[in-house]
């Protein structure tokens, strides 16, 4: 499954929520400095979907806010 994601980093409040078939609007409660924000990003996807994290791969905008997302 590919989704598309709109993710904020810093976040008081973590939060997943589905917009459209594949897009979601991602909070993550960490900051966007060293990849912080892209490992907390793949710990919630893995548990949002129920798979282990090496199952959630960033595929496309590693370092913008609109990101591509494997999930396999």
């Amino acid at each position: 499954m590919i989704i598309n994601a709109t993710v904020t980093a810093n976040a008081k409040v973590p939060f997943i929520a589905k917009i459209g078939e594949n897009n979601y609007k991602i909070k993550v409660n960490a900051p966007a400095t060293d990849g912080k924000a892209n490992r907390r990003l793949v710990e919630m996807l893995a548990e949002y979907f129920d798979v282990s994290k090496s199952r959630v791969k960033i595929t496309g905008g590693a370092t913008s806010r609109n990101k591509l997302i494997e999930i396999g």
